[in-house]
């Protein structure tokens, strides 16, 4: 029987053959580049979609951001809808935003009773406020009328038999007086030759001024302690008693106050870099130009200070390195700021640079104002509330330095660690230049800086006490706007130093303007080390 017949194929060297093969690799190829191109394109889809949608979320950050801005502190408690129609509504009050913010949600179903008793406790009253015992007590014994000094049931007269007590805060207004003040003139009637001798003239803050001590006092206390400009004091002086005085005379009792202050306030700079530890921040403050162009320049105020010591402002027109630079000179002790590149590669060679953790806490919490949903910052903020609650438990347990040290030694490394973890793991998910994206940068770029309270006891987490020192003048160039000359402003900052040291240290700041202020002209710069309000305050405690 013969082999079954197989089927005999072409050589591949057949012309035609080969062609067809080469048609076929050619779609082929073609199918398999045009496969490629399209998962090339998907994924650059995919890239561009997730780009887009993050971008939409800066944007709406951004959008988010402004609104929290324009309707204030509380606006963050506002949801998206709310602002959405807040936004649309002309004029607008911040009360009503306060209240808004307050309301239960615009959608959804209403809250059932078990939602309401589930919610968040309302704080308990802390009952009614006593008042201090260091203010003087002036009595009034309100008397029965006559009907009640007789008894109902015998007709006799009653007896007093105690008293029921309370106690209001009262106030007496501002009393204005003029106090004449006469110089006893004496002279003897046998020897004339020896002449008149008249009684030395009291020491005083400004010579022959209209004015007492007081009402200078006064002047720059309201001014510089309770933000109120000088144009409404001369009003209210002018309602109270007739007085003109005009503002002019009145900004010539505070320059004046500011220039007797300086050299006092030079001896504090001195102590303070003697000092192992400064906090440092700047703020913003317009000064008044005469240059005819009707604009402000924007100069600066440095604040420099240590915890529980005196506090010293250094008046700048700018912003630049060379204010601390020049301030600071060779201080080789710890230095902590914020993250401004000014405050780099100043002071001594030893000089130690440490970061502020409120800072980087802060740029979270605006991560989380503009999209609350945000769980990473969320995660990271408590963290960090948590590094601050061990400085918390160290205070309410009133512990030193080193026992201070102790503690965070044994609980902040290991929250230091995973905040580090949670940081870097959080950046990877976010654009750079997202609120959260930012923030992950200045506390990464910073974190060694951050970190310093491990070596040193005596560093605080945060530079808020120095943020603190900066309200006065915040809250005050909105009511008094600016400086009104560039000259002016040494002596502003001299002021602003002694009122902030005095808060600083409970010093009753118009006691202490009384005590040093009279003669101080006259005082030898050798003896101002024994004016400073820490020398004063130690003066008061012996």
């Amino acid at each position: 029987m013969s082999a079954p017949l197989q089927p005999t194929l072409p050589p591949l060297t057949d012309p035609i053959v080969a062609e067809i093969v080469a048609q076929m690799r050619q779609q082929l190829d073609t199918q398999t580049q045009q496969l490629h191109a399209q998962e090339k394109q998907r994924q650059a889809d995919a890239r561009e979609l997730a780009y887009a949608q993050l971008k939409i979320q800066v944007l709406e950050e951004r959008l988010r951001k402004m609104r929290i801005a324009k309707y204030g502190k509380a606006s963050e408690k506002l949801s998206d809808l709310q602002l959405d129609l807040l936004e649309l509504e002309p004029g607008v009050s911040r009360e009503e935003v306060e209240a808004e913010s307050q309301r239960a949600p615009l959608s959804g179903p209403p809250a059932t009773p078990e939602d309401r008793n589930t919610h968040k406790p309302a704080r308990k009253h802390p009952g009614r406020q006593t008042l201090p015992a260091h203010l003087e007590r002036i009595e009034k014994i309100v008397a029965c009328t006559p009907e009640q000094c007789i008894c109902g049931g015998c007709s006799k007269e009653t007896i007093v038999i105690g008293y029921e007590e309370s106690e209001v805060l009262d106030v007496k207004p501002a009393e204005y007086f003029v106090r004449v003040t006469r110089r006893e003139k004496r002279a003897c009637k046998q020897c004339e030759e020896h002449g008149v001798v008249v009684a030395s003239v009291p020491e005083c803050i400004i010579p022959k001024s209209l004015v007492s001590d007081q009402v200078i006092i006064d002047t720059v206390v309201a001014k510089y302690c309770n933000s109120l400009p000088l144009y409404r004091q001369s009003a209210i002086l002018k309602r109270d008693t007739g007085l003109d005085i005009s503002r002019s005379t009145m900004d010539g009792w505070v320059m004046q106050v500011g220039e007797l202050l300086q050299p006092i306030v030079r001896v504090m700079r001195s102590e303070l870099l003697g000092e192992s530890y400064i906090q440092a921040d700047e703020t913003p403050v317009g000064v008044q130009m005469h240059d005819k162009r009707g604009k402000n320049h924007q100069s600066y105020l440095w604040q420099y200070g240590s915890p529980g010591k005196g506090v010293i402002f250094d008046f700048r027109m700018g912003r630049e390195r060379e204010g601390p630079k020049q301030f600071l000179g060779q201080f080789n002790g710890i230095l902590q700021t914020d993250g401004y590149a000014a405050y780099d590669h100043i002071g001594g060679p030893k000089m130690v640079h440490a970061g502020c953790l409120a800072h980087a806490r802060r740029k979270y919490i605006d991560a989380l104002k503009v999209d609350p949903k945000d769980q990473d910052s969320a995660r990271i903020v408590a963290l960090m509330d948590e590094l601050f609650a061990i400085d918390g438990e160290a205070r309410d347990k009133k512990m030193d330095h080193a026992q201070r040290h102790a503690l965070r030694m044994e609980k902040a490394p290991a929250l230091l660690a995973e905040l580090r973890t949670q940081i870097l793991a959080a950046q990877k998910r976010v654009l750079p230049r997202s609120t959260a994206g930012k923030a992950a940068s200045y506390t990464l770029s910073l974190w060694n800086k951050l970190t310093r309270f491990l070596e040193y006891p005596e560093l605080e987490l945060s530079n808020n006490l120095a943020e603190n020192s900066m309200r006065p003048v915040a809250i005050g160039r909105k009511n008094w706007v600016h400086i009104g000359h560039e000259d002016a402003g040494p002596k502003i900052a001299a002021i602003f130093s002694i009122v902030e040291s005095c808060r600083r240290l409970g010093l009753p700041i118009r006691e202490y303007l009384a005590a040093v202020l009279p003669g101080l002209a006259s005082r030898s710069t050798k003896t101002l080390d024994q004016l400073t309000p820490v020398a004063y305050e130690a003066a008061k405690a012996v």
